[in-house]
């Protein structure tokens, strides 16, 4: 892609256009003149072509209209086989695939081509499809001669359209140190048509599948050779190579049933268990403190609901295998060109001062040095706070990328990431100097960008930085990689690298981060189109350089990639402390529940390391598998079958008139529509119902026409050489902040609105349409970040996921009732229900940990007297949570240490984070209060560790806070009370004593997060927590509901005190 590597922003709604010369080295460059004729189809140059008879290759022998080979070949086998000048029928040149209709040759023929459709190149179809859409202008009307109307609107655009700066015309006139502002006279905002191409290219060329269930059969004669004059022993060679090329990309590896039967049956066993449990315990209130004993009930009753929530989508857990050489020996044949799917791969960030440009460029440094086809990949890097900081760090680091990405490739180092490559104690193989270098560069611009200019940052050529504003700037692109002339130090073509920008403007709502990667969605299509698509955090770096051929394992496999929607990998982290104190990797969530959902239809969406199927993101339903085909009986005569089908034929054609028609394919609608355009059909019906989808079409995507065709090309594709001044128009055109402006972004389309979460709420909407996810897991971890590992960051984080959980829990997407029909299996949404209900758990989970307290200050318990049975049954109950908990590990591969710090950060979160969300999701989805996120912060300086020790006030710490002091408190009251009145009331203080210590060890993280590295506790906290520890104290003995209403008991005591 060539841009002549400025900075391009520009405004769709203000009609502006602007191309910048960021740098001293960015000139424009003049185009080359044609020097022969252009194919009127695609508008590429014809190459002088000699066909098999030594002829030069001329399409059509009657007019010598210019057609290219291409064209030609597309247009005999997909189009109407006719030249668009004269209509004469194309004669089959000696070489080209034979069609239907073609005349029978008198000569011998090549019938080795015969039928040979592989030589076409997919990728050059969807060039000229795309070039032939950009060059059909808005406004006009297609004549009766369309490639004379083709040709004068592509020499003479009309004046409704959008003035372009072409390298052609105006830009030769710009000077290298001036940028070109292009403002029409008039905006010409009347009715838009989009004529469509006449050649039907709508539709992608498919390559033939290879089915593994086919094998190759060798047939061996005995009794001579009379088989023909192959080589047996050639063939043999061949064979295991083919048949391993054949096979089955991955496969799915259940758990052994060793592990996994025990596991379900003590599973069964624990709802026996607790239908034993919930039975005593309603049968035994306890009379003296009747209020006590209800409330834990309840307690009791939700935890049980949440358990089970949470249990039984873990019923089929299963683990995933990638075979990376079978994927190589399928699409990566030796001699040719590789035929890998393109993936277009997204960055996303927001504050360079929260999210270090040092952590960002290494996360694209690893993405640009990934082991897969360097034409197939192109990074996206969306700068939504519009930071000239980030802007000028991904200069440096394109620079960087020249000499690190071969490097990388020649060594074939891991990580690829030369932070954390550099921070391995090997024998690296190369200097480390230049990185260093690289890094004071980068620190450098940080320290610059401390202190804001009055009148805003300006550019290497005196230019304003158009985002000094950051609520209201221009849509900004900038290819830095990618485009021609820009190779690495060994003369090597590198990824592309692409900066993006989107508008922002007073008075629209932008979605936040949702928004940012819909308005990547869209340039990404406009410029590239691959048909996959990753997305990672800015601070989430590439681990393993195999990780995009690993995800397309699952999405190119023959068998079951067409149903894949999203292939998810875990989330690893680097920097967290040896004991991940407050269980910032989430091991039991990551290698327990999502095992258990790639069982059933997919694991959940969850936020980064994730790779797309684009048409997925489109809103498009999951293809529909065919049912085979049903037996028939031949016991019957064939007259009694016949009319027994009739008679089915019959009900079945009545059921359908009665019942709504199922809703067809979308896609298929669309593509025949833009068949019947580009066809040419005169029609009025015909005209009338393409017209209706086109505007439904432009209704859903907007109304960008390159866009809209780019969403009907399941396999992608678009032109990667050159972006003509039309394409980059209208990339900025799509990230404009009115195009989503009544269309279904973010509702049916792209990464769905109305959360914080939007990562939940977006695979699950992939699930409703019927599609499934998988879950890889190679053995080096794909991807590696960094996590927040002091306390106060941490509890920010899960406040953010349980804000975004209640705000889809209050919305028309709750899993509870919505998105039934749609193909959900029942266990997916179970836990789908549980991603959006656990904060509710908090009121409860705050309730019960209460009640040790009141029970040791009241000498009270929420148990009567335990009887024998009573005994079994809690001692049973225990036992089966334990064995449940070590058979998950066992099969999880998880230790007992991060099995326990989950559960210690479960209370701790749900006491905190949980309850303070539900009431600010109340606040906001019924009175409209507005909450406000900052980003978590993603460096540490001071050291290894230093901010597991940073202590930073919130008032989140305030409720675990008190009830670890009131636990204490009772803790020290009961013993205290328990020593004053004898040996007698130690027996009835242990179940109290065991509550409490249960809440406490608990809580036991949390509290040395609060002591901190000085091993004193913070004088607020101390005080809020004293202070409001106080309060409810007296409220208790003000109010206390569990004594006597009659006042005290008294009684006569034998001592006669008289004497």
């Amino acid at each position: 892609m060539d841009t002549g590597g400025r900075l391009i922003a520009g405004s769709h709604n203000r009609n502006e256009f602007v191309l910048i010369n960021a740098y001293e080295n960015a000139r424009i460059k003049s185009v080359k003149e044609l020097s022969g004729q252009s194919c009127q189809i695609c508008g590429d140059e014809i190459e002088i072509e000699i066909t098999v008879d030594g002829e030069p290759f001329v399409a059509c022998n009657e007019c010598a209209f210019p057609v290219c080979r291409t064209c030609y070949e597309y247009g005999r086998r997909e189009g109407n086989q006719a030249c668009p000048q004269c209509k004469t029928r194309y004669k089959r040149i000696k070489g080209s695939p034979r069609v239907e209709g073609d005349e029978e040759e008198d000569d011998i023929d090549d019938l080795d081509n015969e039928f040979d459709y592989g030589t076409l190149d997919p990728q050059q179809v969807t060039d000229a499809m795309l070039t032939a859409r950009l060059n059909a202008v808005r406004g006009s009307q297609l004549n009766s001669s369309r490639m004379a109307a083709h040709s004068e609107l592509y020499s003479s655009p009309p004046s409704s359209q959008i003035p372009l700066l072409t390298y052609v015309e105006e830009g030769l006139e710009i000077s290298a140190d001036h940028h070109a502002l292009i403002v029409p006279s008039s905006m010409g905002h009347g009715d838009r048509v989009h004529p469509m191409s006449y050649t039907d290219l709508s539709i992608p060329l498919q390559h033939r599948p290879m089915v593994p269930r086919k094998g190759i059969a060798v047939v061996k004669h005995e009794g001579g050779n009379d088989g023909g004059n192959l080589d047996g022993e050639e063939l043999d060679a061949d064979l295991p190579m083919m048949d391993e090329g054949r096979q089955p990309l991955s496969r799915k590896l259940p758990i052994p049933s060793s592990k996994i039967n025990p596991y379900r049956l003590v599973i069964i066993a624990r709802l026996a268990i607790l239908g034993l449990f919930f039975h005593y315990r309603l049968l035994h209130p306890v009379r003296d403190a009747y209020g006590l004993w209800l409330t834990s009930v309840i307690c009791e009753i939700w935890f049980a609901v949440s358990w089970i929530l949470d249990q039984f989508p873990k019923w089929y857990p299963i683990e995933s295998e990638t075979y990376l050489d079978r994927l190589s020996l399928r699409y990566e044949k030796e001699g040719k060109l590789s035929e890998l799917a393109s993936i277009d791969i997204f960055v996303s960030t927001v504050d360079p001062m929260k999210e270090p440009p040092l952590i960002t460029a290494n996360t694209v440094l690893s993405i640009l040095a990934v082991d897969y086809p360097v034409d197939k990949v192109a990074c996206y890097i969306s700068d939504d706070g519009a930071a000239m900081l980030t802007f000028e760090a991904l200069f440096e680091t394109s620079e960087f990328a020249r000499k690190w990405v071969p490097f990388c490739k020649k060594f074939n180092i891991e990580p690829r990431a030369p932070e954390w490559y550099f921070t391995q104690k090997i024998d690296y193989l190369t200097d480390k100097r230049e990185y260093e270098e690289f890094k004071v560069r980068i620190n450098g611009l940080v320290a610059t960008a401390q202190k804001v200019p009055d009148d805003g940052w300006t550019m290497q050529d005196g230019t304003p930085w158009p985002g000094n504003s950051v609520r209201d700037h221009p849509g900004m692109i900038q290819v830095f990689l990618g485009h021609s002339g820009v190779r690495d130090v060994e003369g090597n073509e590198l990824p592309c690298l692409v900066y993006v920008s989107r508008e922002k403007r007073q008075g629209f709502e932008h979605h936040k981060k949702a928004g940012a990667m819909n308005a990547l969605i869209r340039v990404s299509a406009v410029l590239s189109n691959a048909p996959y698509l990753l997305n990672v955090h800015c601070d989430h770096y590439i681990n393993n350089s195999k990780a995009l051929r690993e995800a397309m394992c699952f999405m190119m496999d023959p068998i079951s990639g067409k149903k894949v929607c999203y292939v998810q990998f875990p989330q690893r982290f680097d920097g967290i402390d040896r004991h991940d104190r407050y269980s910032n990797r989430n091991v039991v969530f990551f290698d327990i529940n999502m095992k258990g959902l790639d069982g059933i239809q997919g694991p959940i969406y969850v936020g980064t390391g994730c790779v797309f199927r684009r048409q997925a993101l489109y809103g498009y339903d999951a293809p529909v598998t065919k049912k085979p085909p049903g037996k028939t009986c031949n016991c019957l005569p064939k007259w009694c079958c016949c009319l027994c089908c009739c008679s089915r034929k019959n009900k079945k054609t009545k059921q359908n008139k009665m019942v709504k028609k199922p809703k067809q394919r979308e896609a298929s609608k669309q593509i025949h529509a833009l068949e019947n355009i580009e066809e040419g059909i005169s029609d009025s019906i015909s005209q009338k119902s393409s017209e209706g989808s086109q505007m439904k079409l432009e209704k859903k995507f907007g109304q960008s026409p390159v866009f809209v065709t780019s969403t009907l090309l399941e396999n992608g594709g678009g032109p990667r050489n050159a972006i003509p001044p039309s394409l980059l128009s209208e990339a900025i055109q799509v990230i404009s902040c009115s195009y989503e402006d009544k269309t279904e972004w973010g509702k049916e389309v792209g990464w769905i609105y109305g959360s914080v979460t939007e990562d939940i709420l977006t695979g699950f909407k992939m699930h409703c349409h019927g599609w499934r996810s998988v879950y890889c897991m190679p053995k080096q971890p794909a991807f590696k970040g960094s996590a927040p590992i002091n306390l106060s960051d941490r509890l920010h984080q899960v406040l953010r996921w349980a804000l975004g959980s209640v705000e889809i829990f209050l919305s028309r997407h709750c899993p509870i009732w919505y998105g039934y029909g749609g193909g959900m299996k029942w266990l997916e949404r179970f836990s789908y229900i549980n991603s959006v209900v656990y904060h509710w758990t908090s009121i409860p989970l705050l309730v019960y940990c209460t009640l040790p307290a009141i029970c040791l200050l009241t000498g009270k318990f929420i148990v009567p007297e335990i009887s024998n049975y009573a005994g079994v049954v809690f001692m049973a109950l225990f036992v089966s949570i334990a064995v449940t908990g070590i058979l998950e590990m066992q099969w999880g591969g998880v230790g007992i240490d991060d099995w326990w710090r989950n559960k210690q950060f479960w209370v701790i979160g749900g006491v905190s984070s949980h309850l303070f969300a539900l009431f600010l999701g109340l606040l906001k989805v019924l009175a409209g209060v507005s909450t406000s996120f900052t980003v978590t912060s993603k460096a540490a300086d001071d050291g290894e560790f230093s901010e597991l020790y940073l202590f930073k006030w919130t008032s989140l710490l305030i409720p675990p806070t008190t009830l670890l002091i009131i636990n204490i408190v009772g803790v020290v009251v009961g013993v205290s009370d328990a020593i004053n009145n004898g040996y007698d009331s130690w027996g009835p203080l242990f179940g109290r004593l065991f509550f409490a210590l249960w809440v406490i060890i608990h809580l036991f993280p949390f509290l040395k997060g609060l002591l901190g590295k000085q091993d004193r506790m913070p004088t607020i906290i101390l005080v809020w927590s004293i202070l409001l520890a106080s309060i409810l104290t007296l409220m208790w003995v003000r109010i206390n509901p569990f004594v006597s209403k009659d006042g005290p008991v008294l009684e006569i005591c034998e001592l006669n005190c008289d004497d």
